[in-house]
């Protein structure tokens, strides 16, 4: 009996790592792509410059196959010192996406605060040079969600030394547009647009932070499980 139960717990560990570590690849090879195809799409941020959505994605896959790496070995081998690196390596990921979510909404007016404060200071880097990633950025911003600058249009002015902003600013771009009428500018702020999006898309992302942390409670009970079981296993075979 309780051999049966470890070889379905084997198969079940085995199963659930395989697609955690596909994923993983999966994730992986987006942020590859994204590097290789958008070059250096950046971060917004001044003060984080590597924190680029391509680096992002590529330092979490990364993760991701690591862990169900360890995991689909440990559960093969039924090796309980693997079984427990994989539990406690997935327990402070747990932990940490916990933390930071609560950390998140309890500071949420100082996160505002200090996120519009850096992004106005990443205005100054804007077009200037190895600042390519942080350009293409705020170009695309700009132009997809038809705002400018972080809190209004005039954060540009301060960029420029002048009363002109970036082509992508423009309701219809042309070369130079930005150096017209104030007429013909976007006049929304980026930040409250993205903002916006965020929350309309609020249903989707609480479905896929619930999804993953489903997905990270069943990682936790399988490998803890099994690794009860071959603690068991070994005793009564000692």
């Amino acid at each position: 009996m309780a051999e049966g139960c470890m070889r379905a717990l084997r198969y079940g560990m085995v199963f659930f790592n395989l697609l955690f570590w596909l994923g993983g690849c999966g994730i992986l090879g987006v942020g590859v792509w994204l590097s290789v195809t958008q070059g250096n799409f950046a971060t917004l941020s001044s003060s984080l410059p590597s924190l680029s959505a391509a680096n992002l994605l590529i330092a979490v896959g990364t993760i991701i196959m690591v862990i169900g790496c360890l995991g689909c070995v440990g559960a093969v081998k039924e090796s309980r010192p693997l079984l427990l690196s994989f539990f406690i390596l997935l327990l402070l990921i747990f932990l940490l996406e916990i933390l930071s979510i609560i950390l998140f909404f309890a500071y949420q007016d100082q996160i505002d605060q200090y996120a519009q404060s850096d992004l106005k200071k990443g205005l100054q880097l804007f077009g200037t040079e190895g600042n390519v990633g942080l350009t293409n950025a705020w170009s695309i911003v700009q132009t997809d969600f038809r705002c400018c600058g972080v809190t209004n249009h005039t954060d540009w002015f301060e960029v420029y030394n002048t009363t002109r902003v970036p082509d992508s600013c423009c309701l219809e771009y042309s070369d130079n547009c930005g150096l017209e009428n104030p007429g013909t500018w976007w006049t929304a702020p980026c930040y409250e647009r993205v903002k916006s999006w965020l929350q309309e898309n609020l249903v989707v992302l609480w479905i896929f932070a619930l999804c993953t942390a489903l997905t990270q409670i069943l990682g936790l009970v399988f490998s803890m499980t099994m690794f009860c079981q071959a603690v068991k296993v070994e005793t009564f075979y000692a």
